[in-house]
C-alpha cells in the first residue's frame, strides 16, 4: 500500500493555491473553486485542497513534508513572504523541523529526517 493523497479543508482555495504554489507544489487539477489538487515537488505522492465553510478546530491531522534542504527551503519562502510559527531546529526524535500554517489553519510541518525518518535507533525489531 502506499499513500496516494493527502486533502486539507479550506475556505478559500484560491487563497490557498497561492500559498502551495509558494512552497512549491505544482498544480495540477482546478477546474472550479472548490477543489484543487498539486503535485509534491519531490515523490509520487499528491496532495488537494478542498472548499468547506467549516473547518474544525479541534483535533485534526498535521501534515509532514519531507525536505533534504529544510534550512534552505524555509530562507527562500520567509523571504518570499511565507511566515513560520516555528523555525528549524532539532528535536529529540532526531528530526530537525519547521512548523507553518497554511491560510486556512492547517498545520504543517516541513522536516529533515534523514535515515531517522523510518529507522530511529529505537524502531521496533521486525520478528
Amino acid at each position: 500500500m502506499n499513500l496516494n493523497q493527502v486533502t486539507v479543508p479550506s475556505r478559500d482555495v484560491v487563497k490557498a493555491i497561492s500559498f502551495y504554489e509558494k512552497l512549491g507544489f505544482k498544480l495540477i487539477v482546478h477546474t472550479h473553486d472548490k477543489y484543487a489538487r498539486f503535485e509534491c515537488p519531490e515523490g509520487d505522492s499528491t496532495f488537494s485542497i478542498h472548499f468547506t465553510d467549516d473547518i474544525s478546530t479541534g483535533n485534526v491531522p498535521i501534515i509532514y513534508f519531507e525536505c533534504d534542504d529544510l534550512d534552505e527551503r524555509v530562507d527562500m519562502l520567509v523571504n518570499n513572504g511565507i511566515e513560520f510559527a516555528e523555525m528549524p531546529n532539532d528535536k529529540e526524535w532526531l528530526w530537525r523541523e519547521a512548523h507553518v500554517f497554511d491560510p486556512d489553519g492547517n498545520h504543517l510541518i516541513l522536516f529533515k529526517a534523514d535515515g531517522n525518518r523510518k529507522n530511529p535507533p529505537w524502531r521496533k525489531k521486525d520478528k
